[in-house]
C-alpha cells in the first residue's frame, strides 16, 4: 500500500474537527454530513463549506439520506463522527421485519443503518462521544454502551475504546471523551486483535495505545454480552450500581474485555497562558465593573434552596471554582454556552494586564487545536463561534489516533 489515501465519510461533522485531524495524515474525506435539527440557519454547515468546499458535503438530516438510499453515501474505508449521546434502547415491533426498532431520531441507528445496508461496508470506524455513554442510563448503568457494542458485534465489527482526557497528553484543554475504533471482520487487524493477548492489545499493541500510551496493567475483566438488542435493553446490568465498562476496553465476537488504565505521558504541555491573544483583545471581552460581584457570586461556593417539581424543598450546594482561571494549567472544558457577555459560573475568565476578561473566539479555537479563525465567517456571531467550540473535539486527539490507525492499516493490510 503505497501511501494511498484512505477514504473517509464524516458524519455529524460540525465545523470539521475530524477532518482537520485526519487530513494531516493520509486520509481524504470523500463525503460529509452536517445537519442541526433545531435551527433554521445551518451555521456549522456554512462554516464547514467555507473551509472545505461544497463538493460532496450534505446538509440534510442523515436519517433522510439513509432512509432514501444509503448508496448516496460514496464507498469509504473509514466512517467517522461524534454522534450525540442519546437513549439507544430497542423495542420489538411486529411491523418491522427485523423485529428490532431503535427510537426514531436517535442518530446511532443512522450509523447502524449505513453499516448494515451499504453494499461495500467501511472496514474501519472511528467514533467519539461523551464519557457518560459508558455509564448511562442511571437506572441500568452501561446499558446504552452495551446496546451499541452488541449492535456493532452483530454487524461484524470488533471495537476498541478509551476515555481520553486531552490535557493528560499535553493538549491545552481538559476535555474527556470516549473514542472508539471499529475493525470489520474482513480486515487483518480484526484477525490480529482476535488472536492477541487482550491486555497487551489495550496497553501496547492496539491503535489507541500506540497513539496515547498508558501504563501497563495486569487486571482485566471479561463480560459476555448476552442476548439480542431487546434483551440487552431490558436486562443489562439491571441492579448494578456501577457500569461494568472501565475507561479502556475492547469487544470481539460478543466478548468484552475491559480494564482501567492510567495515561503515561511526560512530553511537552500546553497551558491556558500559551493560547492567549494578549494585547489584541477588543473591549467587549473585558468584564464590566458593575458585573464583577455577579461573576464572583456565580463562581463562588454556595448553598441554594431549591424546590423539586413535587414541592419538596432541598438544599443544593456547589463548590467554588478557581477564579479567575489558572493560566499555568490546561483549561477547563469549553461548553456550548461559553460565549456572550452575561456572567456565568462556567465561562472562562482570565486575568490580563487590562483587567479580567472572557476568552475570545480565537482562544477557544486554539484550546481545541483548530486553526485561528477557522469559524470566522460573515453572519456568524462570536457567541455562535463559542458554541461551535463547545461542541467540537480536540483536533490533536483525532490526529494522534488517525496517524496510529493509518500505520496499523499500512502495516497489516496488504492492499
Amino acid at each position: 500500500m503505497e501511501n494511498k489515501k484512505l477514504k473517509v465519510a464524516e458524519l455529524f461533522a460540525g465545523v470539521g474537527g475530524f477532518r482537520l485531524g485526519l487530513e494531516k495524515n493520509n486520509f481524504q474525506v470523500v463525503w460529509s454530513n452536517q445537519w442541526e435539527p433545531s435551527t433554521k440557519i445551518q451555521h456549522a454547515s456554512m462554516v464547514y463549506e467555507a473551509r472545505f468546499g461544497k463538493e460532496n458535503h450534505s446538509n440534510e438530516d442523515i436519517n433522510e439520506v439513509v432512509t432514501r438510499n444509503v448508496e448516496e453515501i460514496p464507498d469509504h474505508d473509514l466512517l467517522v463522527g461524534g454522534f450525540p449521546c442519546q437513549d439507544y434502547s430497542v423495542a420489538t415491533t411486529l411491523h418491522n421485519s427485523k423485529g428490532l426498532k431503535g427510537k426514531k431520531g436517535v442518530l446511532w441507528w443512522s450509523i447502524h443503518s449505513i453499516l448494515e445496508n451499504k453494499k461495500n461496508k467501511p472496514k474501519y470506524l472511528f467514533l467519539e462521544n461523551v464519557d457518560r455513554l459508558l455509564k448511562s442510563p442511571a437506572k441500568q448503568r452501561g446499558r446504552d454502551f452495551a446496546v451499541m457494542l452488541q449492535s456493532l458485534n452483530d454487524l461484524g465489527y470488533a471495537v476498541e475504546w478509551r476515555v481520553i482526557n486531552a490535557a493528560e497528553y499535553g493538549m491545552p484543554q481538559r476535555r474527556r471523551r470516549v473514542f472508539f475504533i471499529g475493525y470489520h471482520k474482513s480486515t487483518e487487524i480484526y484477525k490480529r486483535l482476535q488472536k492477541s493477548n487482550k491486555i497487551n492489545w489495550l496497553t501496547e499493541e492496539g491503535t489507541i495505545a500506540h497513539a496515547f500510551p498508558v501504563s501497563k496493567t495486569n487486571s482485566i475483566q471479561e463480560i459476555e454480552l448476552k442476548g439480542d438488542l431487546v434483551e440487552i435493553t431490558n436486562n443489562f446490568n439491571k441492579n448494578g450500581k456501577l457500569s461494568p465498562f472501565q475507561n479502556t476496553g475492547l469487544l470481539v465476537k460478543g466478548k468484552v474485555y475491559t480494564t482501567k488504565t492510567e495515561p503515561n505521558y511526560d512530553g511537552d504541555k500546553t497551558v491556558l497562558a500559551d493560547v492567549l491573544q494578549n494585547g489584541e483583545v477588543t473591549p467587549e471581552f473585558f468584564i464590566d465593573e458593575k458585573d464583577k460581584d455577579k461573576w464572583e457570586y456565580l463562581k463562588g461556593a454556595k448553598t441554594i434552596e431549591r424546590k423539586s417539581p413535587d414541592g419538596f424543598i432541598y438544599k443544593y450546594s456547589e463548590g467554588g471554582m478557581v477564579y479567575p482561571d489558572a493560566l499555568d494549567n490546561a483549561s477547563r472544558t469549553i461548553i456550548t454556552g461559553e460565549g456572550g457577555k452575561s456572567p456565568s459560573r462556567f465561562k472562562h475568565v482570565v486575568v490580563s494586564d487590562r483587567g479580567l476578561r472572557r476568552l475570545t473566539p480565537i482562544e477557544l479555537e486554539r484550546l481545541n487545536m483548530f486553526p485561528d479563525n477557522h469559524t470566522k465567517l460573515e453572519g456568524i456571531t462570536d457567541t455562535k463561534r463559542a458554541f461551535f467550540m463547545g461542541n467540537a473535539l480536540v483536533v490533536g486527539v483525532i490526529e494522534g489516533i488517525g496517524e496510529a490507525l493509518y500505520k496499523q492499516v499500512k502495516q497489516f493490510e496488504h492492499a
